[in-house]
C-alpha cells in the first residue's frame, strides 16, 4: 500500500507542490525581513533662514506722447526734449549715465472701433528708462520724487523699484548646512520618542530658495523671490535621511 501511494503521480505532484509552497513562504519571509533590516532610515525636513538687505535695485520708467499721423515728426521732436528733461533730472539726483539704459522710441498705432470716426490715425510714442544701480537708497528716494519731471510737462510714468540681493548663491550654501542641522535636531526628537538614536547622514537634498518680505509666509513649491522689499528674509529647506541606531 505504501509503495503504491509513492508511485501515484497525483500524490507525488501534490507533495512537490506542498514543498514548493513551504519553501516559497520561507524565502518570502526572509526577503521581507531583509527589507525591514535595510529600511532603517528616518527622513526629516529642516529649514534655516536669515535676514538680508538688498544691495542692488532696478527701476523702470517711461515717457509718452499721443500724436496724429500728420504730426509724427513733431511728436518725435517733443519726445527728444522730454528724454533730455528726464536724463538731466536723473543726473541732478546723482544717477550716473552708465546706470541708465534708454530704449528707442516705439510708435504704437491707436485703433479706434467707431465706424463714424474718419479722423487721422493716431499713435502713442513711448520710450523707457531703466536704472540699474547698487545705490539702493538713492534710487528709492528718486522713485518717490518725480514731481520735478512732471512739472515740466512730461507725461512720465514709472513702475515700483525692484530690489535684489547679489550674494544669494553663496548664502544658499551656508543656509543649507544649517537646514541639515535643523533636520537632524528634528530627527533626534522623533527617534528619542521611540527609544532609538540618530546615526550618520544617509542622504540629503536641497529644497528651493524662498526670498520673502519680512514676516511673510508666501512660500511657493517653485521658490519665491520678493522684489518689492529692501529688507528680505532668505529661507532654505533641506530633506535629510539619517540612519537609525
Amino acid at each position: 500500500m505504501k509503495n503504491s501511494l509513492l508511485k501515484n503521480p497525483m500524490i507525488i505532484g501534490a507533495g512537490i507542490l506542498g514543498v514548493a509552497l513551504l519553501l516559497s513562504v520561507f524565502v518570502a519571509g526572509k526577503y521581507a525581513y531583509n527589507i525591514r533590516a535595510f529600511d532603517n532610515g528616518l527622513s526629516v525636513t529642516g529649514s534655516a533662514q536669515t535676514n538680508v538687505t538688498a544691495d542692488s535695485v532696478k527701476w523702470t520708467s517711461s515717457i509718452q506722447r499721443v500724436v496724429t499721423e500728420t504730426a509724427l515728426k513733431t511728436g518725435y521732436a517733443q519726445m527728444s526734449k522730454d528724454a533730455k528733461i528726464v536724463s538731466d533730472f536723473f543726473k541732478k539726483q546723482g544717477i550716473a549715465d552708465e546706470n541708465v539704459t534708454v530704449s528707442t522710441v516705439f510708435a504704437d498705432q491707436i485703433y479706434k472701433y467707431d465706424a463714424n470716426n474718419n479722423g487721422p490715425r493716431e499713435y502713442t510714442l513711448r520710450q523707457t528708462f531703466t536704472i540699474s544701480s547698487t545705490g539702493v537708497e538713492k534710487v528709492s528716494a528718486l522713485a518717490k520724487n518725480i514731481q520735478g519731471i512732471v512739472d515740466q510737462g512730461v507725461v512720465f510714468s514709472a513702475s515700483a523699484p525692484e530690489y535684489y540681493y547679489s550674494k544669494l548663491a553663496s548664502l544658499r550654501v551656508s543656509l543649507l548646512g544649517d537646514a541639515i542641522k535643523d533636520a537632524k535636531a528634528r530627527a533626534e526628537q522623533l527617534a528619542n520618542s521611540s527609544g532609538q538614536k540618530v546615526g550618520a547622514l544617509k542622504s540629503a537634498s536641497s529644497g528651493v530658495v524662498q526670498v520673502l518680505a519680512p514676516n511673510s509666509i508666501d512660500v511657493s513649491d517653485y521658490g519665491q523671490y520678493d522684489t518689492q522689499s529692501i529688507n528680505k528674509t532668505v529661507m532654505v529647506t533641506a530633506r535629510a535621511t539619517f540612519i537609525l541606531q
